[in-house]
Parts: C-alpha cells; sequence; structure tokens
C-alpha cells in the first residue's frame, strides 16, 4: 500500500513538473524578442554615423524644443533627395509614442485591401539600437474590430515607408516607442469608417492612461507626392510633358491638392476631396494623380483628426511646412557613406514631397 502512495506522488509530482514546463514555455515564447529587419540598406541610414553625417552635411543644427505637433506628414524617398524635408516634417513631434501610418508598396504581392496592416514585432532594428513597438500596438488590435485589420508580419517587413522615418525620430529620442500601421488599397468609405473604429480605440487607451495628444502619443503619416516622368516608371506619369512647364504644372497641381484637401480646418469633405484628386472613380485601386500616399495620407490624416475630434471636440489644423522634389535643389553625397539612391532624378523620373503639420 505504501508503494502504491509513493507511486501515485511520483506520478503527481511528475504531472506538475511536465506541466510547469509547458507553462514556462509558453512564458517564454510569449516574451521572445520579435525584430524587424532593415530593409533599404541603400536609400536610408543602416547605422547612426552614417545619419549624424547627413545632419552634418546638410547644416541641421538639432536641438530640443517644446512643440507638441499632433500630427504630421512626411517624406519616405530616398535622403539624398529628401533628408533636410524629414528633419522638417519631424521637428515638432516629440511625443513618447508614435503611431505610423505607412504606405504599403507591395500590397498587391499579397492580396491585401480594405483592411489596415499591423504586425506583431516587438522590436525594430534602427541605426540607434533596436526600437520598441508599444505595448499599445496589441492593445489596439485586441479592441479593434476583426473586419478592420490583419496582422502581417511579411508586409510590414517588406515596406520601406516608414523605416525611413524611424532613425530621424529615434535619434532625438532614445526612449521612443512606435506603433506601425500601413495601410493598402482602401476606398473612401472604410478610410472613414476604418478611421473612426481606431480613433475610438485609441482615444479610449489614452484617456485610461492619462496620455495627452501631441504631448505622449503623436501620428506620423508617411507619403511621398507626385512620382512624375516618362522614363523607368513603367509607364507614362507625364500627362504635362517632361518639360519646365510640364513640370511646373504638375508642382502645381500638388500644391492644389495640399491646399484644398490637407491643410487649414480638416474635415471629412477634404478627406474624400483628396482621394477624388489621386484615384480613379471606378476603381480606386488604380492612380489617377500618382502619389504613392493615396491611402496613407486620407487614412492617416482622417484617423489624426478623429482622434482629436474624439479626445478635444474639434477638428486638427494643417500648416503647410514646405515643398520639394528630387530635382529642384542641390543634392548632398551620401555615395561614400556607403548609401546611394534607388532611383534615378531627372526631369523624365522625378518624385515630390509634402511637408505638413497638424495641431
Amino acid at each position: 500500500m505504501r508503494l502504491i502512495i509513493v507511486m501515485i506522488m511520483c506520478i503527481c509530482c511528475f504531472g506538475c513538473k511536465n506541466q510547469t514546463i509547458v507553462k514556462n514555455e509558453v512564458q517564454d515564447q510569449a516574451l521572445e524578442k520579435r525584430v524587424r529587419p532593415v530593409h533599404d540598406t541603400i536609400g536610408f541610414t543602416k547605422y547612426n554615423w552614417q545619419l549624424d553625417s547627413i545632419y552634418n552635411r546638410l547644416g541641421i543644427k538639432d536641438s530640443k524644443n517644446s512643440m507638441q505637433w499632433k500630427a504630421a506628414v512626411s517624406p519616405h524617398d530616398d535622403y539624398k533627395y529628401a533628408g533636410r524635408l524629414y528633419y522638417e516634417s519631424l521637428k515638432g513631434i516629440n511625443a513618447n509614442t508614435i503611431i505610423l501610418i505607412g504606405v504599403a508598396h507591395r500590397a498587391r504581392n499579397f492580396n491585401l485591401q480594405d483592411k489596415i496592416i499591423f504586425g506583431d514585432f516587438t522590436h525594430w532594428k534602427s541605426p540607434y539600437g533596436d526600437l520598441k513597438v508599444s505595448d499599445i500596438n496589441s492593445e489596439i488590435i485586441e479592441q479593434l474590430p476583426k473586419y478592420s485589420y490583419l496582422v502581417h508580419n511579411d508586409m510590414q517587413e517588406l515596406e520601406h515607408s516608414l523605416e525611413a522615418i524611424v532613425p530621424f525620430l529615434h535619434r532625438k529620442n532614445k526612449n521612443l516607442e512606435i506603433i506601425p500601421i500601413l495601410v493598402p488599397y482602401i476606398n473612401y468609405s472604410l478610410i472613414d469608417v476604418i478611421g473612426n473604429d481606431l480613433s475610438i480605440v485609441v482615444s479610449k487607451i489614452l484617456k485610461e492612461k492619462n496620455l495627452a495628444y501631441g504631448k505622449d502619443v503623436a501620428v506620423v503619416i508617411s507619403n511621398d507626392a507626385v512620382h512624375y516622368g516618362n522614363e523607368e516608371w513603367g509607364r507614362d506619369l507625364a500627362p504635362f510633358g517632361v518639360d519646365d512647364e510640364g513640370t511646373k504644372k504638375a508642382r502645381a497641381l500638388d500644391i492644389e491638392i495640399i491646399e484644398k484637401c490637407l491643410v487649414s480646418e480638416i474635415s471629412n469633405e477634404k478627406i474624400k476631396t483628396f482621394t477624388e484628386y489621386t484615384v480613379q472613380t471606378n476603381d480606386y485601386k488604380e492612380y489617377k494623380w500618382v502619389w504613392c500616399g493615396r491611402y496613407s495620407v486620407p487614412f492617416g490624416v482622417s484617423f489624426a483628426n478623429k482622434l482629436n475630434q474624439a479626445l478635444h471636440n474639434k477638428p486638427l489644423q494643417g500648416t503647410f511646412l514646405d515643398y520639394q522634389s528630387s530635382i529642384d535643389h542641390e543634392l548632398i553625397t551620401v555615395e561614400d557613406l556607403g548609401m546611394g539612391t534607388t532611383a534615378i532624378a531627372t526631369q523624365k523620373h522625378w518624385v515630390a514631397y509634402a511637408s505638413i503639420k497638424y495641431e
């Protein structure tokens, strides 16, 4: 009888030990560090000394400031072309947690549409060390309606539009945390619906955690404006021609879009008008005017505006900061830094950049 009792006790102990091992393995997996690697090491910086050198070559004297922009639109093209405008677009973003709204350039590869795209990485690789993905990222995912989003690490890993911005933000704030979201093909009605869903969830979290919009949490929207020309685009993107007059007209249309849709008091009507400028009426997956931010910009501005309305019961005010292109200013040298460009910059192939802040 005593032998039987001893055997039962051993079996129970062994079973408990196994349960403990399994439980610990699950916990270890949950705590596992998953780092999103750098994808573009040509146009953007991989090492901190590269970006420090770019600051020096651009003559940027960076210093702390007390600005608390709630949102901003920033470029994401090669630093050789758009380096200064990154700084100008982001200098008033000083929150410790940034909701990044990016383009999903390769959404077609994965048949992604009509849902915003999250990842489940715990960190992103940055020239200034591994950058933490905020715990709020998983809280948002848990609370959003299931129809509105997907978790898709492959899409986030291949996309360059947010990793372009990360080094500029991380350089000035080593305590930075991010919430990366990509926006693939999406029509206006879903921009409005999902943007509203996201604003409800984020406003609730900010209130629960006593976090202030602008001071503690801000939104940064990745975008490049018109892609213009008739060389190396795969098709003709120069409806006004590729001479000086054509370039002037293309720039003028970009400025018109910015002034009518993205600055002053933001409204649903302005967001909808932006989509009417940039995507085809009968097929929202097709360009009308070639901004690669044709989804990230209306979604990001709409969400940021709805968040301000939910928290402060008033719309955001947008202010135009600057507009440049890859061919309208003197370029710095980056080749000796082990960097370069991912596309040519000529009057037959150029990209424009808009810089806008929201308060």
